[in-house]
């Protein structure tokens, strides 16, 4: 009765904000928060060369068992609507995904897939695209708002043969689904070997999201048949290594008919507290998550604009050399060029150019030079012109090359870089802290929020 009243507070809550859950706002708003093509957390990251990924909107749920184990029948009364087909006979052939959504619409593989982008790997395993659907329904019942389910396809053995290797896609879809529900029917299929190992690698990479179910437990006779069902199924899990470990649970579940009253204990409000604990849980790693990658933001923002700083300096330093070597390169050509020139002009010349006192003061200074250079022979003369000429050349490669600088950041792309860390730093923050608090005044007081 508690249940009841419960999920009737929480539905009056949704109906007081327009129809959505707090949940699912605070999940809506950090997805909007991430893919918001002007100042989203993915873009933002690009610039600084870091990959996010958006979180989901919804948590997904992936059923499976053998064939007629009541996994369509358990969607449709849990979304309180007849979307998928039921019977005796295999009626999923395929995956078929169900949402909610804002009108009645049924989508093809490709469909599906452009709706699931996450799921675009599934296009790599043959002849799985003609094989996928979903169904949108626009159910508000429970959580259904938060829960995309996945119905696969029943499991059998012997010569049932599949036309696509449904052993892989479901372990692959294990890897992406937040909940897998097993559902053991009690009608002599549950022990199917496909079905056992599939749960058994399963449970070797995911066995936190794995949950078993005694399904349709209402037509297993009476309590004794029930028991050594269970019995037989436990049994022949526990066979298993991986599967042979403590604590293990398997409530028995069927479909509530009030024409057919049943004395058999029906547990199936336990599958849809697993759901409610999946989705708070995501809900907390999403705004862990978006904390998370905040700081990683931050940081390759921070370490960006410093190793920017560093690069100027550096740049800086190799100007100087730069301009060290290439005047010292210049000036050994300009030097022998000079004594060409003072050379070849008369005294006269030279005092009507310079004065006599400057004639007297740079024939001073040249005069070790000059005397140097006549003691050498012509060919000595030569060699030493030559190896001048190629130092200064060496030099000016030198400083070429040597001293190259790295390009850096323009001051507008600095700007740019600083305002999205105090996006990041301010608001993206702020707004986290603010999800928070929504989602836990959910559970605690004022009082102890406050605290």
């Amino acid at each position: 009765m508690s249940g009841k009243i419960k999920n009737r507070s929480a539905a009056n809550a949704e109906a007081l904000t327009g129809g959505v859950s707090c949940d699912e706002r605070i999940l809506r708003d950090c997805h909007q928060l991430y893919t918001d093509p002007n100042s989203g957390l993915i873009s933002v990251a690009e610039t600084v060369g870091v990959k996010l990924l958006a979180p989901r909107k919804k948590i997904t749920v992936m059923l499976m068992g053998n064939h007629s184990a009541g996994k369509s029948s358990f969607i449709n009364w849990y979304v309180e609507e007849h979307i998928q087909r039921t019977g005796v006979a295999i009626e999923t052939q395929g995956f078929s995904f169900v949402t909610s959504g804002r009108k009645r619409e049924s989508l093809t593989g490709n469909a599906t897939l452009h709706l699931y982008p996450h799921f675009k790997p599934l296009q790599e395993f043959k002849g799985v695209s003609e094989y996928l659907s979903t169904e949108i329904c626009t159910s508000r019942q429970k959580r259904f708002s938060l829960v995309t389910f996945v119905d696969s396809p029943g499991l059998v053995d012997g010569d049932m043969k599949y036309p696509f290797d449904v052993d892989e896609v479901i372990m692959w879809l294990g890897d992406v689904c937040d909940l897998i529900l097993v559902f053991f029917d009690p009608m002599g299929q549950a022990l199917c070997k496909r079905s056992l190992n599939i749960v058994e690698k399963l449970n070797e990479k995911h066995g936190d999201r794995l949950h078993f179910y005694l399904s349709k437990a209402d037509e297993a006779g009476g309590e004794s048949d029930r028991q050594r069902v269970m019995m037989q199924i436990v049994q022949e899990l526990c066979k298993r290594p991986g599967l042979n470990k403590c604590g293990f649970d398997m409530p028995t579940i069927y479909i509530p008919n009030p024409h057919k009253p049943s004395r058999c204990v029906n547990q199936i409000e336990e599958v849809c507290r697993t759901v409610e604990k999946t989705i708070n849980q995501t809900v907390q790693n999403t705004l862990n998550s978006l904390e998370k990658d905040c700081e990683v933001i931050s940081e390759a923002i921070a370490d960006t604009l410093s190793n920017d700083r560093q690069v100027s300096v550096s740049n800086r330093r190799a100007r100087c050399k730069s301009c060290f070597l290439t005047l010292l390169g210049f000036s050994v050509p300009l030097g022998l060029m000079a004594l060409l020139v003072l050379g070849v002009l008369s005294k006269e010349l030279l005092e009507l150019a310079l004065g006599p006192e400057g004639t007297e003061t740079l024939s001073l200074y040249l005069a070790p030079v000059v005397k140097l250079f006549d003691s050498l022979s012509v060919e000595q003369q030569l060699y030493g012109v030559g190896g001048m000429v190629f130092l200064s050349f060496l030099l000016l490669i030198f400083a070429r090359y040597f001293f190259r600088t790295q390009p850096t950041m323009s001051g507008k792309q600095k700007r740019q870089l600083q305002e999205k860390l105090e996006y990041v730093q301010e608001v993206v923050k702020a707004k986290k802290k603010k999800l928070y608090e929504e989602y836990l005044r959910q559970s605690v007081s004022d009082q102890d929020m406050d605290l």
